[in-house]
C-alpha cells in the first residue's frame, strides 16, 4: 500500500500532541454521494457514499489520527423546525442518498469509530458539543472540526479549536474566522442571524449584508445589546434567527476523550464490508490496528 501524506493539521502539529478529530458525517456523505455522481452516469451504487466516507475516515487513521468521532443526522429534522417553519427538512433529498445515512452509522460503529446519530439535535450540535467536551480536557492540544459549514465557525477558539475544510484543506483558526466573516467566532450566531443562512432555510434581516452585519456587531456587540433603533421591529426576528444559528453544546456524547481513541474494528466489521461489497477495507483496518496498538 503506498504511503499516504499526512493531513495539513497533522503536518503542522508536533508528533507528541493529542489531536481530536470531529467529523461532519452528514457533509461527508453528501460530498461522496455527489462526487460519485460525476462518474456513475446516474446509476447510484447502494452504498457508494458510505464506502467513500469509510475510506476517508480510515485514511485519517492511517495518517496518524488517533481520536476520532463522527456526527450524523439520523433524522434531518430537529427542534429548530418547530421554531421556524422554513427551516431545512429532508424534503427533496435524493432517496438514494437518504437511504445511506443509517448504513453509514452502522458501518462506522462496526469499524470501531465513535458515532453520534442525532435526532432532536443536529449533527452540527453534536460537533459543537464534542468540541466543548474535548476542550475541557487540558491534555488535548488541538480539536479539529472537519466541516466547511459556516455555523461551526462559532466553535473556533484561538488556534486550539479549529475548523478544517476537507475539500480545500484550509485550516481556519480564530484569525481565519475574523478574516472571512469580519467578526470574532463567538459572534458568528449573531452574524448569521443578521445575514441569514440559505442552507438552513432562514433569510436574515432585510437590508443587512455581510459587511453591514460585521460593522454593527463590532460596534455594538451581540444583538441583545443593539440600541432599539438599529433593528426596530425586526429585533425579535433577529433573536429568533440567532437561536436557530446558535449550536447546542450540552449534548453529553461522551465522558472521557479516551472514548474516542480508535482501537481497531469490531468483530462485526468483516460481515459489514462484505455487505457493502468492499472487503478491502477490513485488510486496511487490521493493518492500521497493528500500528495503533
Amino acid at each position: 500500500m503506498p504511503k499516504r501524506r499526512p493531513s495539513p493539521i497533522e503536518e503542522a502539529t508536533p508528533s507528541d500532541c493529542v489531536i481530536v478529530h470531529l467529523i461532519d458525517g452528514t457533509y461527508e456523505l453528501f460530498r461522496h454521494f455527489y462526487g460519485l455522481r460525476r462518474f456513475n452516469k446516474g446509476e447510484d451504487k447502494p452504498f457508494g457514499a458510505v464506502i467513500g466516507v469509510l475510506n476517508t475516515v480510515l485514511q485519517m487513521i492511517e495518517t496518524g489520527a488517533t481520536h476520532v468521532g463522527v456526527a450524523t443526522d439520523h433524522v434531518i429534522e430537529s427542534f429548530r423546525n418547530t421554531l421556524w417553519p422554513g427551516y431545512k427538512t429532508g424534503d427533496g433529498m435524493e432517496p438514494a442518498l437518504l437511504a445511506q445515512f443509517h448504513p453509514l452509522e452502522d458501518a462506522l460503529t462496526a469499524m470501531g469509530v465513535a458515532v453520534w446519530p442525532m435526532t432532536e439535535l443536529e449533527a452540527d450540535d453534536a460537533l459543537a458539543s464534542a468540541a466543548q467536551i474535548a476542550s475541557e480536557d487540558e491534555t488535548m492540544q488541538k480539536i479539529c472540526i472537519w466541516t466547511p459549514d459556516k455555523d461551526l465557525a462559532q466553535c473556533v477558539r484561538g488556534g486550539r479549536v479549529v475548523q478544517i475544510d476537507r475539500r480545500t484543506q484550509k485550516i481556519r483558526d480564530a484569525a481565519g474566522v475574523r478574516e472571512k466573516f469580519g467578526v470574532e467566532p463567538v459572534l458568528i450566531p449573531d452574524f448569521l442571524a443578521l445575514v441569514g443562512d440559505a442552507a438552513d432555510g432562514y433569510p436574515g434581516i432585510p437590508g443587512i449584508g455581510a459587511v453591514g452585519a460585521a460593522r454593527l456587531l463590532n460596534k455594538h456587540g451581540i444583538i441583545e445589546d443593539f440600541p432599539a433603533a438599529v433593528l426596530g421591529d425586526k429585533r425579535d426576528l433577529a433573536l429568533l434567527f440567532k437561536r436557530l444559528a446558535t449550536l447546542r453544546t450540552d449534548a453529553r456524547l461522551f465522558h472521557d476523550v479516551d472514548e474516542l481513541r480508535w482501537r481497531g474494528p469490531t468483530d462485526a466489521f468483516a460481515a459489514c464490508v462484505e455487505r457493502l461489497g468492499e472487503p478491502r477495507l477490513l485488510k486496511r483496518c487490521l493493518a492500521a490496528q497493528k500500528i495503533v496498538q
